[in-house]
């Protein structure tokens, strides 16, 4: 079997054959299975992430191309305090220096959550909205952390901030 006829048989695993072949599987090649599938996953949600930054600094206005962009966490109220990677780009740089991302004292103004997911269909974009929360989902972010988009070398990882 080819790899593209399997990769089309894995992207239905809930329809035959694929389905009867994972209930064949011993727990061992099963846990491993999931593993795997969670890693590739988690990868391809990364290069989405990449994709759509490399897309939204192509149309940015400047003399030197973007090198990387940074994104916060966001604690979201509606879905019971999870944090997530927030849909807006904290900054787009020019240069490998990490900008200074920490929290400043701000006045707080309340936005009911209606008005703040308005605001954020209308200027997010959607396919990097879901990518990171998916990313969010997979492996959630700390209040510290920081998430870092690598643009030369389409590099998504982690930072702590401290």
């Amino acid at each position: 079997m080819k790899p593209l006829e399997l990769a089309g048989l894995l992207a239905a695993p809930a329809k035959q054959p694929v389905r009867d072949a994972l209930r064949h599987l011993p727990p061992r090649q099963l846990d491993a299975l999931i593993i795997e599938a969670l890693t590739v996953t988690e990868e391809a949600w990364r290069q989405v992430v990449v994709d759509r930054v490399a897309a939204f600094a192509a149309g940015q206005e400047g003399d030197r191309p973007a090198v990387a962009a940074y994104f916060t966490p966001i604690e979201r109220a509606e879905d019971a305090m999870r944090v997530r990677w927030s849909p807006f780009i904290a900054a787009l740089t020019s240069s490998e220096d990490i900008p200074d991302l920490r929290h400043t004292t701000t006045t707080v103004t309340l936005v009911p959550v209606g008005k703040a997911a308005m605001a954020e269909e209308a200027f997010a974009d959607p396919e990097l909205t879901t990518a990171l929360n998916r990313l969010a989902a997979l492996d959630p972010p700390g209040s510290e952390d920081i998430l870092r988009v690598h643009l030369p070398t389409r590099q998504v990882v982690r930072l702590t901030s401290t």
